[in-house]
């Protein structure tokens, strides 16, 4: 069972937030009117509180939506590196069963994040996939001079519908749109892979990240938007 922290105990919480603890993890919650969930996933080197995530989360609260921020056990030790990607992705499921496996569910991740939802998508029963930034290929080569390895095989894996919102110069490449597994890609004009742009690119500071939460909130309403129902988490 989670733990609740006591109010005058554990991390500071943003006002009218719930916090819990989840198999090493640290989950957020903001409770909404509506009945539909999206389950935050962040990235490698950041945490829950960026400035992509608060612009995404407003929309969706506007729109009567739940958001849940899970903060995966590296960050809560104060580690840098993550665990391998079966422990991060328990601990994923895990969330999702102490939000009370919430339906409907869709999940929005940042790099690794968008990673872990990919493979968790069809266990947790999630209606679509936001990847923010997927790390397709990491830059650079291995230490035979062989390109790094490709993270293709969990886009295609997903299993859910997917859109991919890609900086159109990140270093970790260029997923590709596919019809037939209703995966869908936006690129952001002059983006990097954390949707930075240059002066040269002639967008306004914070413009490219405003792009990626609107067309990212408007896929997760549009996905969310036939209700509740559908099946809960596999094995439960």
């Amino acid at each position: 069972m989670p733990h609740h922290f006591p109010p005058s105990t554990g991390p500071s919480v943003p006002l009218g937030e719930a916090l819990t603890a989840v198999d090493g993890g640290r989950l957020r919650l903001v409770p909404a009117t509506g009945d539909s969930t999206v389950l935050f996933l962040h990235g490698a080197g950041s945490g829950v509180d960026t400035p992509l995530f608060d612009a995404l989360a407003a929309r969706l609260a506007a729109a009567g939506v739940q958001v849940a921020r899970l903060e995966m056990p590296h960050r809560v030790a104060g580690r840098r590196a993550p665990a391998r990607p079966a422990r991060l992705d328990a601990v994923a499921v895990a969330a999702v069963r102490a939000l009370g496996a919430p339906r409907p569910l869709a999940l929005a991740g940042v790099s690794m994040g968008s990673r872990v939802a990919m493979r968790v998508a069809v266990t947790v029963g999630a209606r679509g996939v936001l990847a923010l930034g997927f790390p397709l290929r990491p830059p650079g080569t291995t230490a035979t001079g062989e390109p790094k390895p490709s993270r293709q095989g969990e886009l295609d894996g997903a299993g859910t519908p997917v859109l991919v919102v890609q900086g159109d110069r990140d270093p970790f490449g260029r997923p590709e749109p596919d019809a037939g597994r209703d995966r869908r890609v936006h690129l952001v004009a002059g983006g990097d892979h954390s949707f930075r742009t240059r002066v040269r690119d002639g967008r306004p500071a914070g413009e490219a990240l405003a792009e990626a939460a609107r067309v990212g909130a408007d896929f997760l309403l549009d996905r969310m938007g036939g209700g509740a129902g559908g099946p809960g988490i596999a094995g439960s």
